[in-house]
């Protein structure tokens, strides 16, 4: 079965996202009749090299918005460029094309060189072919570019860039093919698998293995990248300074960029080599493939001066010059007077109560957190089983080190803090708005059952006032009546977007808030 594609016509996708990325910036231009894109200020290239690079559709952002460059043929620049530089990946029809280019070009007088990037890390042994060319070319995008933007001839961005290409090494892993628009998926991986060293154009790589941590895999990347064995590997030694770029392949989500940005990182300095600048999301990507590759580059001071210079391409990122590995990036909160739970408490009669009560409390939502996960999963996000087994497994924690104060309102603001520091979400600030309010309601001499009602009362209060929501309206407030939720219509709280034809389950905050006055009930009763 062919993908499901957000598109209007197979035939016409290229055309129309090429005038989608020209409209939504000033910057470029697209020449008529030709799927070649420009730059908008042709006047600011006259005495300057012109940078042309390209390839087929679907590695998006690259090339256009990445580089200002098009593929297609040269002719002679009426700009008055001094000359025009080519970058070409390390594909045959890439080499092809833009060598009759090339040829074209000189005939007509045109002074035209080529930097041919070949980079891929994969092959222990490439053939004939020679390493394929991946992300590591935005790379030179940016290096000829900012020399070109400097004034520098020809022969000087040629030697400069091909000289920063032997310390340039990529690798990718995959966790899906992609597939071309109308066409079947490119190749076939099981679930539980990943594929390593994979090619941008959908081709398989050279290993399979089951999908492990993120940790795990950007080591396997980096010892593959690394290692002196193979003839394609990037020679890296401790000491060595490295630009290093995580590029999304396509359809991993921001979250997962980060924390493999963050394993490179760590995984790099655990090395001895200093990460000097880290860039991190999607700049050639493969369709949908959910997928990253690893780009590292060597780089000495001249290196990063060039990289560091500011360009107006749409999609590179706005880089800080700041080296990475030494940066302080933890920030100490200020010293503020003792929270509550911080305070050293003593117990009192009413301690082994509470305590009690909170043991049954905690034990209730760890058991229910798939039912409640599952309940969630219909109008939300599927995770309320989950937090509320965080805050289950903090207030664990804490009872294993803390006495219970004698004090209802100081255990009630200790647990208002705990819900606030490790449950977050929507529930942790409610349940956490609900403890602190009741808490000014109950003291250690004050807990009968009015007081209780009123504490009860107070965070109810607080819940309807800040987050809007009325009993009735399908949400934890109403606790009360947990299972008729799936009779009402949700008018606040995220179940409030959904058709409610499609939420026919009760409420899981509700069965929750039901399931923790259920457990206080309980232990009180086997207390009495």
């Amino acid at each position: 079965l062919t993908s499901k594609k957000l598109i209007n016509s197979v035939d016409g996708c290229v055309d129309e996202a090429l005038c989608g990325l020209v409209r939504a910036s000033g910057g470029l231009s697209l020449l008529k009749g030709h799927r070649v894109l420009l730059r908008s200020d042709p006047e600011n290239l006259r005495g300057k090299v012109a940078l042309l690079s390209g390839g087929g559709s679907g590695h998006e952002p690259a090339h256009g918005e990445l580089g200002f460059f098009g593929f297609g043929k040269t002719t002679p620049s009426p700009t008055g460029a001094s000359g025009v530089l080519l970058i070409v990946k390390n594909y045959t029809g890439d080499r092809l094309n833009f060598g009759l280019a090339a040829e074209q070009a000189r005939n007509h007088g045109v002074a035209v060189d080529m930097v041919i990037v070949a980079e891929d890390c994969a092959f222990d042994q490439p053939s004939k072919a020679g390493r394929r060319g991946l992300c590591g070319t935005i790379f030179v995008h940016k290096l000829a570019g900012a020399l070109a933007e400097e004034g520098s001839s020809l022969d000087q961005i040629v030697s400069k860039v091909t000289e920063v290409l032997k310390g340039v090494g990529s690798l990718g892993v995959s966790l899906s093919p992609c597939s071309v628009p109308g066409c079947r998926p490119s190749f076939d991986l099981p679930p539980g698998d990943m594929e390593l060293g994979l090619g941008i154009h959908g081709e398989p790589g050279i290993k399979r293995s089951k999908v492990a941590s993120a940790d795990e895999v950007v080591k396997t990347m980096i010892d593959h990248m690394t290692n002196p064995d193979s003839q394609s590997h990037l020679p890296l030694k401790s000491g060595d300074s490295v630009v290093v770029c995580v590029n999304n392949l396509g359809a991993l989500s921001c979250l997962e960029i980060a924390v493999v940005t963050k394993a490179a990182i760590v995984c790099l300095e655990g090395r001895g080599v200093v990460v000097a600048r880290a860039m991190s999301g999607s700049f050639m990507t493969s369709l949908e493939m959910a997928g990253v590759s690893l780009t590292l580059m060597r780089a000495n001071q001249e290196t990063l001066r060039l990289f560091d210079a500011k360009t107006s391409a749409p999609a590179w990122p706005n880089l800080s010059s700041v080296c990475v590995s030494g940066r302080n990036y933890v920030t100490e909160p200020q010293a503020a007077s003792a929270r509550p739970q911080d305070d050293a408490h003593s117990e009192g009669p009413l301690s082994p109560v509470m305590r009690g009560a909170l043991e049954r409390v905690c034990s209730t939502l760890l058991e229910k957190q798939e039912e409640l996960n599952a309940l969630d999963r219909a109008a939300g996000d599927g995770d309320c089983g989950n937090t509320h087994a965080e805050a289950a497994k903090a207030i664990q924690e804490w009872l294993q080190d803390h006495v219970v104060p004698g004090d209802p309102g100081q255990l009630l603001s200790v647990l208002a803090g705990l819900v606030q520091e490790k449950m977050g979400g929507s529930s942790g600030a409610l349940y956490s708005l609900f403890l602190t309010a009741a808490a000014g309601h109950v003291t250690e001499g004050q807990s009968n059952a009015a007081a209780w009602a009123g504490a009860m009362h107070a965070g109810t209060q607080a819940m309807r006032r800040y987050g809007g929501a009325e009993p009735g309206d399908r949400t934890m407030v109403t606790a009360s009546g947990a299972e008729a939720t799936r009779d009402l219509a949700a008018r606040a709280g995220r179940a409030s977007y959904i058709a409610a034809e499609r939420v026919t389950l009760p409420d899981p905050g509700a069965v929750a808030v039901a399931a923790i006055l259920g457990a206080v009930l309980e232990s009180l009763e086997k207390q009495k």
